[in-house]
């Protein structure tokens, strides 16, 4: 963000980018991108709606004009050993909420082989699996308009409680944490899954897509489970959009950039990556997931069904539309130093979402957001 800021201010702007994990709404509020309505609108013409499960036009349109091109569709992976589940007799569609699967996750640990792959740790992992737990016990960022900052709650209160009992090494479920599970990085979890040392983790497709390609036998053990309901039982199903197109504002070429976008989105060239990259590169578009892409990998239909969910989870903002002062929070890491705090043993979980809390409110009162 902070070099797009310095390009485009400097005008040297790139013409054109593939954004990953950047918030557009950001992007939007600074000032750095151009709007593309005219290309996503001639993209739905050709390729049919956009995936309702992505949440796409809550991300990325502003005042009814987009500032960014849906290219790919995905969602989180949920993975599990099928043979670790079936040796205790465990039935993949029991486990519905977070809690059975910490509860599998136990059981199915051993020697040198531990249930639990999710860290708290700062990094994009950590941040995703720590606001959905939070999520699951009904606590949330905010409120409903995305403007009030609504963490400090008996529900995110005991979100924490959870999180500090999970990663208690003298407590119940210190047999199924993995060495140094609290401070992996994004690779950690990849190279533990793997390397055929942990039952459950979440992550981007690509420990699947890896496991695939080279041949290893945790492929063919890897269930790919749906998202895990709150504990009240309300879906958490929905997708988002994994891979934005951008054209930035001043870019001396921003015709040809529009060009290039519809080119990659053009059967002819998206197809073939699609069907290339498995379950990396899925499509956001509904003309685009054709019999032939689907027939690729079976697990593609788990991913579609996500995706094409007609009222998804609204992902980290839930209960609020996506927006800028909850990406602020990802991008300071509020919440897994909050979240360390506790397992730490610094602070109580009450202590520590009290003291997140605040910080939260420091946060979208330097961005202009004041809080009552």
């Amino acid at each position: 963000m902070g070099k797009m800021t310095a390009a485009v201010k400097a005008g040297n702007a790139p013409d054109f980018a593939y954004t990953s994990n950047v918030s557009i709404a950001q992007l939007h509020l600074l000032d750095l991108v151009e709007d593309v309505t005219d290309v996503v609108d001639e993209a739905i013409k050709r390729y049919g709606d956009i995936m309702p499960g992505l949440n796409a036009a809550k991300t990325a349109q502003f005042d009814g004009r987009w500032k960014a091109i849906p290219l790919i569709g995905t969602t989180t992976g949920y993975y599990a050993r099928g043979d670790k589940l079936a040796e205790k007799g465990i039935d993949p569609a029991s486990l519905k909420t977070i809690v059975d699967r910490r509860e599998a996750a136990l059981a199915i640990s051993g020697p040198d082989f531990w249930g639990w792959g999710f860290t708290p740790n700062q990094s994009g992992d950590g941040f995703g699996f720590l606001i959905a737990t939070v999520q699951a016990f009904g606590g949330s960022f905010t409120d409903e308009t995305g403007q009030i900052v609504k963490f400090n709650t008996p529900e995110t209160v005991a979100a924490f409680e959870f999180l500090r009992e999970t990663y208690d090494r003298n407590g119940k479920y210190a047999a199924m944490l993995p060495p140094g599970v609290e401070s992996w990085n994004d690779t950690g979890n990849n190279e533990a899954y793997l390397a055929g040392q942990i039952g459950f983790t979440q992550n981007a497709f690509s420990i699947y897509a890896q496991s695939k390609r080279d041949g290893n036998p945790v492929y063919a053990n890897t269930l790919l489970l749906q998202a895990p309901a709150a504990i009240n039982g309300d879906s958490r199903d929905g997708g988002n959009v994994g891979g934005w197109m951008t054209v930035f504002k001043g870019a001396a070429n921003a015709a040809l950039a529009k060009e290039l976008a519809l080119n990659l989105l053009d059967p002819v060239n998206f197809s073939k990556i699609a069907s290339l990259g498995s379950v990396l590169f899925t499509p956001a578009y509904q003309k685009l997931w054709t019999p032939e892409l689907l027939a690729a990998e079976p697990n593609l239909a788990t991913i579609k069904q996500a995706v094409d969910v007609k009222d998804p989870f609204l992902g980290q903002s839930w209960p609020a539309n996506p927006n800028a002062g909850v990406d602020a929070i990802r991008a300071q890491g509020v919440l897994e130093q909050s979240v360390g705090n506790v397992i730490s043993g610094r602070m109580s979980p009450a202590d520590a979402v009290k003291d997140a809390h605040q910080k939260m409110v420091d946060l979208f009162e330097e961005g202009g957001i004041m809080q009552p």
